[in-house]
């Protein structure tokens, strides 16, 4: 809890805006056939459930600045996208993040590609990677052993 605390003063102490979800969908199990329920901006998830996609106002939130955005760095899925009851969040991000035509969007992860596809949007994105982690190394200017090996010869 220490290192998102700092994480978010740094970010306040720096003008950057971090956003959270605000809300969730939670389930007492992730499968198709589990008690789901909304929780809404501001109340604690019972213990007795697990959060497993994003609501609908933090669909809302994101999708607002992802149409501002020039630039979408996108790794990982918003919810167990796999099960069609929390593929919600995930699913109505791809499609921000496809309807802004003006952005350059990339997408890291196998993961999030999967999810991308499935919501039928790939061919709306920039950049397609599986290689998530890697991506997000090579965005934070670290060397890739591949690329290195492939700009020496």
């Amino acid at each position: 809890m220490q290192l998102a605390a700092k994480i978010l003063a740094d970010a306040k102490a720096h003008h950057v805006k971090f956003l959270l979800p605000v809300d969730h969908v939670v389930a007492d199990k992730m499968a198709a056939d589990a008690r789901i329920q909304h929780i809404g901006v501001g109340k604690p998830i019972p213990a007795d459930m697990m959060a497993l996609d994003i609501g609908p106002e933090t669909v809302e939130l994101f999708s607002g600045e992802i149409g501002l955005a020039r630039t979408i760095v996108w790794n990982g899925p918003m919810g167990v996208f796999e099960i069609e009851a929390f593929a919600k969040g995930t699913k109505k991000i791809a499609y921000a993040v496809a309807d802004n035509g003006a952005a350059v969007s990339i997408v890291g992860g196998g993961d999030t590609v999967a999810a991308v596809k499935a919501a039928g949007v790939a061919d709306k994105i920039t950049h397609i990677s599986t290689g998530g982690g890697a991506s997000l190394e090579f965005l934070e200017g670290k060397k890739l052993p591949g690329v290195e090996a492939l700009s020496n010869k």
